[in-house]
């Protein structure tokens, strides 16, 4: 079975035939979902949807991205939803420079107000680094106790490598079918078995042979056939080692 680690499903993008999209994925060999909330309302739709469906979990959190809609009221209420029992991470957050160069500061603040969260409820964090490799990275080193993923990894093979030896996973989805990956896949190919997940970020970033198209946890096959020619290994141990990778990240073991 596959599990997709990260996964808008909340996103406008499915509106029309959400449910449908959903319902049939465990007849297409994905059994679990974590989908992550960007703000207050896409969090409480991921935990809405983790309430509906057995195989989908929830991770709550405020993206750099959306700092503009932060208000005392509303990191209150992500706090309890935090506390929720399929909430199994804070995320996505972190830091996104391309998007939003000028307010550096106020993102690193929220960054680490949200890493101080998920220590208390010792609950592992998903981390958006985008053209912030240097400050994201010093960040989550001040805190050693601290787990979780760098979601879409973009950094360099260097920083996975630190990263690695820190207990860090790193995830991996459509770009790394991209005839442009080739950091992607220099990172992919240092990074050990179990340490490596595997995500769509959907309905963003597809993979090829579908690339340009809106994207779902069914294409995470392409992903798994990438990672497996790159690997030298089958498919199937791709598809068994990140599923248990997966459920070892989210401390979903027992579920």
């Amino acid at each position: 079975m596959i599990f997709d680690t990260h996964a808008h499903y909340d996103s406008g993008a499915f509106n029309a035939d959400r449910f449908e999209i959903l319902e049939s994925m465990p007849e297409k060999n994905v059994g679990l979902i974590v989908d992550p909330g960007c703000d207050l309302i896409s969090s409480r739709d991921a935990i809405a949807l983790a309430e509906k469906y057995d195989f989908v979990y929830a991770a709550v959190g405020w993206h750099p991205e959306d700092i503009d809609k932060l208000s005392e009221e509303g990191f209150a209420e992500l706090t309890k939803l935090a506390g929720h029992p399929k909430c199994v991470a804070v995320g996505e957050i972190g830091l996104d420079y391309y998007w939003d160069a000028e307010h550096k500061d106020e993102q690193k603040t929220l960054f680490i107000r949200q890493i101080e969260l998920a220590l208390r409820l010792n609950k592992p964090i998903i981390v958006h680094d985008r053209e912030a490799h240097g400050d994201s990275f010093d960040i989550v080193c001040r805190y050693p106790e601290l787990r979780g993923v760098f979601h879409c990894y973009s950094g360099s093979a260097e920083m996975a490598a630190e990263l690695l030896k820190r207990g860090w996973y790193l995830g991996f989805d459509g770009p790394i079918t991209y005839k442009n990956a080739r950091k992607s896949i220099e990172v992919l190919e240092m990074c050990p078995l179990d340490r490596m997940v595997i995500e769509t970020d959907s309905p963003y970033l597809t993979p090829v042979p579908n690339r340009g198209k809106r994207n779902d946890s069914s294409n995470l096959k392409y992903v798994i056939e990438k990672i497996a020619e790159v690997k030298g290994i089958s498919p199937e141990e791709i598809e068994r080692a990140t599923f248990e990778n997966g459920k070892r990240l989210y401390a979903m073991e027992d579920m």
